[in-house]
């Protein structure tokens, strides 16, 4: 059953219309365990013909969800919450199977993720119009606003409970329906909270689960059809800029949350302790696997080697090994291609004249592993300055001023999150507006927060989840004209 640890292999079907199924002609797709390789699961593989079955189940729930009573919709999100919250071991073991972060970071993404679902089913009763007088009194004027209806929703495999509850929670939510195609590599927890919102009492065709190795056909087909109005994407800026483009001829409403290459400012006013602590958070969340990771450290010359020394050694003492066993800090990369990339980039910034403090290679052992790295005196045209790096490598480089920091922050065609450390309050707000970043840290590593709108600007993408405005996402607003009399 979708949802219980997994001591063997398995095998796990599609969601559709409120029951389990297999895929069109029996396909099938494994999901390996990062850690080994080895064999958790075999999971039913969708075709595109399945994905619009599914739609079709989404569109026949549409009316009558759409109508639903907004209490209704906020007490089935209440008690999914308190199933997650019950079985919050059972769902870390889950995650940590099938991603490799630790387990005790995987509960940290089931109350995190969690917080989603009881953040938004306080929101199902607050989905606001508005009644005004015409500025010249000859009428009213009234806004109603409107579920946008059947929504195709695309999480990434880093965060795979947290990434599908922060879709899920505003959709339902708003009365909208939804197909969800997850990540290739970590499907499972996504089974499970289909079967935990059944169990809330979900009625069915509202939420149903497509997994499939084949993404690009299956959106493709989805969007392909003019009853999906609704497109939201975690994932790469390339997917991201293919699926605007898909979205075109059917002006598709969207939200793209796309790739980040976040700086970490350290003024020479900074407490460094505390930059190093915020450090460890920003850089080694998910092994550095995470989009508001912090890329690039950028650090005022006056603090730059007491920083890198006691980050250093700091992540030198991490322990790496397999994300359910105890004592470990730092679990397996999610494949071996993100290894190779890894290194890669290490590698490159090392030729180009970085001193290699601690790591920069795979640990002598089986499974995705690499050693939490600091590069110090990173050239600032290295290669590994203007990619998401994905890994727990930490480059530092050195700045002068803050006007050297803004600009070296700014130069990027990423903007989803930055960090700064200073005790200057003038300097931070200073920062805080020009900074070319959806989200800006000051003096902590940890922005995530479901009551916060949660997004970034340029190839970052646009719209925003969590907080007010992540219902407003998956609302359309009708306007009624009203005579006085």
């Amino acid at each position: 059953m979708p949802g219980r640890t997994l001591p063997g292999p398995g095998r796990f079907g599609l969601f559709i219309g409120g029951g389990w199924r297999e895929a069109e002609g029996g396909a099938t797709f494994t999901v390996l365990d990062p850690a080994d390789g080895s064999v958790l699961a075999s999971v039913a593989d969708g075709s595109a013909r399945d994905a619009i079955e599914a739609l079709d189940a989404a569109d026949a729930a549409r009316p009558e969800w759409a109508a639903s009573a907004p209490r209704d919709r906020g007490e089935i999100l209440r008690r999914a919450f308190d199933l997650i919250r019950s079985r919050a071991d059972e769902l870390a073991e889950l995650i940590s199977l099938e991603m490799g972060k630790t387990v005790a970071e995987a509960r940290g993404e089931v109350a995190y993720g969690n917080e989603f679902l009881r953040w938004f089913s306080e929101e199902a009763v607050r989905i606001h119009g508005r009644w005004m007088h015409a500025p010249d009194g000859a009428g009213r004027l009234l806004t109603i606003r409107k579920p946008i209806g059947p929504c195709l929703l695309i999480t990434p495999w880093n965060f795979p409970m947290a990434m599908g509850t922060r879709k899920i929670g505003p959709a339902i939510a708003a009365g909208c329906t939804m197909v969800v195609k997850p990540a290739e590599l970590t499907p499972l927890t996504m089974l499970a909270l289909a079967d935990i919102l059944t169990e809330a009492g979900l009625p069915p065709g509202v939420l149903n689960v497509v997994p499939t190795s084949r993404a690009a056909g299956m959106s493709e087909a989805l969007m392909a059809d003019p009853r999906l109005r609704k497109v939201s994407f975690t994932g790469s800026t390339p997917v991201g800029r293919r699926l605007v483009r898909q979205s075109a001829d059917r002006l598709q409403r969207l939200s793209m949350e796309l790739g980040g290459n976040a700086p970490f400012l350290v003024f020479e006013d900074a407490d460094v302790d505390a930059a190093v602590d915020g450090a460890m958070l920003a850089k080694m969340r998910n092994m550095g696997e995470a989009c508001t990771a912090a890329n690039r450290f950028l650090v005022h010359a006056d603090v730059a080697r007491r920083f890198a020394e006691q980050l250093a050694d700091r992540m030198g003492r991490l322990i790496v090994g397999r994300g359910q066993d105890p004592g470990v800090d730092v679990g397996p990369l999610i494949d071996e291609r993100a290894v190779g990339s890894v290194h890669r980039l290490v590698t490159g910034a090392v030729r180009d004249g970085a001193r290699l403090v601690t790591g920069g290679r795979a640990p002598e052992r089986p499974g995705c592993f690499y050693l939490p790295t600091v590069l110090l005196d990173v050239h600032p045209d290295s290669e590994i300055n203007g990619q998401e790096i994905f890994g727990p490598v930490a480059p530092i480089g050195v700045f002068s001023t803050e006007e050297e920091a803004v600009r070296r922050a700014n130069t990027t065609e990423y903007g989803l999150a930055a960090y700064v450390f200073t005790r200057d309050l003038a300097r931070t707000v200073r920062l805080a507006e020009s900074l070319e970043y959806g989200m800006v840290g000051v003096n902590t590593g940890l922005i995530s927060n479901p009551a916060a709108p949660f997004g970034g600007m340029k190839a970052s993408g646009f719209g925003r989840e969590g907080g007010f405005e992540g219902i407003e996402e998956y609302l359309e607003t009708t306007y009624v004209a009203l005579p006085a009399g």
